[in-house]
């Protein structure tokens, strides 16, 4: 592969692992490591680029206008939000993601997140502490049993079938609503969204941010769920008005939820004072700082992938099947049906 400026984002917040660098080596590239996070300091860096490594940094329309001749951009993850990808196609910039690479740790935090719930282990270790063991007895008597419960996923891609494996096992009763034609799963019903909200013990998200997937949980989709129910999201903060997730909480009209990402808060800065968000201090509240993708696996993984990607197009071919986020985009330079590198 002739030399080629290849630009790697958030090198500080996200710094390049052992994997990741022997992936580098690998296939011969030297991407230059950068943290920039305005538009004016990534295409300082950026503009004259021929490909892009992304982590968390937004790549607004400013930023893909700037870019003369960057063919692809590699988010080294699976959500595509923070990119303007339609930019990016009307510049023949292809955009690349590695779809499923967390899959699996996202179900089991899902699963983790409604365990700490159901069994109210925050409460439980609280008062362990505090040695009100009388206490934490009186309050485990109104736990209620997860098998036989109802458990509604918002979504049916690869992290929503996992989570049902799971829950399944748990002895659960799983419904889910879903966009596309997906393949059927043996015991999960499909339903549609108002049905899953209101028959749901335990409902949770899974699905990419999009215009029509912003606030799907609003103020009326929550006075849809039972006075019992709880809400996990680790998909994404912004399907989810926390406004309203706060009013139905504090009033009662649901009784907990999860959360490992939010609308209101940025938890892609290394070091931050506490959150404001006050929704995260109601005690029936879980939350964790977008920490569901995390394990050794899963790094490698997205890290194989997004280098894959990104190499496949510097090459001269597509991607591997599934990874193009814009599979629309007519490329700046012509590509060859995929190659495995």
């Amino acid at each position: 592969m002739p030399t080629q400026k290849i630009l790697r984002l958030n090198a500080q917040l996200f710094p390049v692992g052992a994997f990741e660098a022997a992936q580098y080596r690998r296939y011969g590239i030297q991407p230059i490591e950068v943290e920039a996070d305005t538009p004016t300091a990534i295409l300082a860096h950026a503009a004259d680029c021929d490909a892009l490594f992304v982590i968390s940094a937004a790549l607004p329309a400013e930023v893909i206008n700037g870019l003369t001749k960057c063919r692809v951009i590699s988010r080294l993850g699976a959500g595509t939000d923070k990119i303007a990808v339609d930019v990016a196609t009307q510049r023949g910039i292809v955009v690349t993601n590695v779809p499923s690479f967390c899959a699996e740790e996202q179900a089991d935090h899902t699963m983790a997140l409604l365990l700490a719930l159901v069994r109210r282990l925050p409460q439980m270790a609280a008062l362990m502490q505090a040695g009100a063991y009388g206490d934490a007895h009186a309050l485990s008597r109104s736990n209620r049993r997860l098998a036989g419960r109802t458990l509604g996923l918002v979504g049916f891609g690869h992290s929503a079938r996992l989570v049902a494996q799971r829950a399944l096992g748990f002895g659960m009763r799983v419904i889910a609503t879903r966009r596309r034609n997906l393949p059927a799963m043996a015991g999960v019903e499909i339903a549609d969204l108002a049905t899953v909200l209101h028959q749901s013990d335990y409902v949770s998200l899974h699905l990419p941010l999009t215009v029509e997937s912003y606030h799907i949980i609003d103020a009326a989709a929550l006075r849809l769920m039972r006075a019992e129910a709880m809400l996990i999201n680790t998909s994404r903060g912004a399907l989810v008005d926390e406004a309203a997730l706060e009013r139905a909480l504090r009033e009662g009209r649901i009784a907990g939820a999860g959360l490992d990402t939010f609308e209101g808060v940025d938890v892609f800065v290394a070091d931050a004072p506490p959150p404001a968000l006050s929704l995260l201090r109601l005690p029936n509240v879980i939350a964790t700082p977008h920490v569901a993708a995390g394990s050794v696996e899963s790094g490698q993984d997205v890290s194989a992938g997004g280098v894959e990607n990104l190499v496949a197009i510097l090459r001269g071919s597509w991607p591997r099947p599934g990874n193009v986020v814009n599979e629309g985009v007519v490329p700046r330079w012509p590509l060859t049906e995929y190659v495995p590198p």
